[in-house]
């Protein structure tokens, strides 16, 4: 009877050592950003000598996040991998990708994450930051920024493939409302249209990138979408890469359309140090007045610290006259 029961642990503890060897790994990474930033421009409160007082209150900033993953092997060799990160305490990354081998790869995203055409935005080379960032009308960073960027949605389906060395495709799909997150969950009544779009990469010679997409988002008026497009082509040069893009967002009904430009150079001076400078314009189809920004920025890494600088600049934010705004950051950035 003894021998029975050692028998039937031993095959226990044999059964759950290779359900655990089945569930995979669990990996954790994680970032610490310190930054120290200002603004200006005349979205500042002015004072009563007409002379901008700028925007007060503590310039300084820390952003941490930690990610988490996990991946195991299927029997038919596919590789399914959930990945969750918390930012400052919040959720705001939540995924699965199942890793089909040569037949590409299929994400889930509840959270934040470019779906579709949003995946190439913005591919103008840069060191830090893009041209739009820490851009606002009145200095809050929550009122109003550059416009004319493409999206395909932040929630949904995403499926990609490489075929060869030469063409990337990508397809993404926004559920009506984007909502949902928890399992179970819905948008609920009156959600807005959903949202599909794709694109594609093409390298057709050593150091050109071209790229090309399309589709439909979700408007803001309720049964109503609004048309995507965007291309782009970069080109690698030694240590200089050049970059160029045009994107389109016809809204429906009589809203404004936006016609978007940007085009950015980076050179590298080694392994750690790069420098850029990006330039941007929108034309709005309502308006006469276009929107331009510019700026810089910096980098060096050294090991897992990198730190990095920026200053946008930009006139006639969101296509209003005089709304102008500028934003310098200087930060230390810490991976683990």
């Amino acid at each position: 009877m003894k021998n029975w029961k050692k028998a039937g642990l031993t095959a226990l503890a044999g059964s759950l050592v290779a359900t655990s060897a089945f569930a995979g790994a669990v990996t954790v990474s994680g970032t610490a950003n310190l930054t120290y930033a200002g603004k200006s421009g005349s979205e500042d409160t002015q004072a009563a000598d007409e002379v901008a007082v700028g925007v007060d209150g503590s310039r300084w900033g820390l952003n941490k996040s930690l990610s988490f993953s996990g991946s195991g092997e299927m029997d038919n060799g596919w590789t399914v991998s959930v990945s969750q990160t918390l930012k400052d305490g919040s959720s705001t990354g939540l995924g699965m990708t199942i890793d089909m081998g040569d037949m590409g790869s299929l994400n889930y995203e509840a959270d934040t994450g470019a779906r579709g055409i949003g995946k190439i935005k913005d591919m103008m080379p840069t060191a830090d930051e893009d041209v739009g960032n820490g851009i606002d009308v009145d200095g809050s960073g929550t009122a109003g920024g550059l416009s004319g960027t493409v999206s395909g949605g932040t929630q949904g389906f995403h499926y990609s493939n490489t075929m060869g060395d030469m063409v990337e495709i990508g397809v993404g799909y926004g559920p009506k409302g984007q909502a949902g997150s928890a399992n179970g969950g819905v948008a609920g009544a009156g959600g807005a249209n959903s949202s599909v779009s794709a694109f594609v990469k093409l390298d057709p010679m050593d150091g050109l990138e071209v790229g090309f997409g399309t589709g439909e988002k979700a408007s803001a008026t309720a049964g109503q979408t609004d048309d995507h497009t965007t291309i782009y082509a970069t080109y690698v040069y030694g240590p200089v890469t050049f970059g160029y893009q045009m994107s389109d967002v016809e809204t429906s009904g009589s809203t404004a359309d936006d016609e978007q430009t940007r085009w950015g150079i980076l050179y590298a001076v080694n392994d750690e140090i790069s420098i850029s400078y990006q330039a941007h314009e929108n034309n709005d189809s309502t308006v006469g007045t276009d929107e331009e920004a510019d700026g810089w920025s910096a980098s060096y890494t050294s090991g897992g610290m990198t730190f990095k600088v920026h200053r946008n600049h930009a006139d006639n934010v969101t296509n209003a006259a005089n709304n102008e705004s500028e934003h310098t950051e200087i930060g230390v950035t810490f991976a683990f």
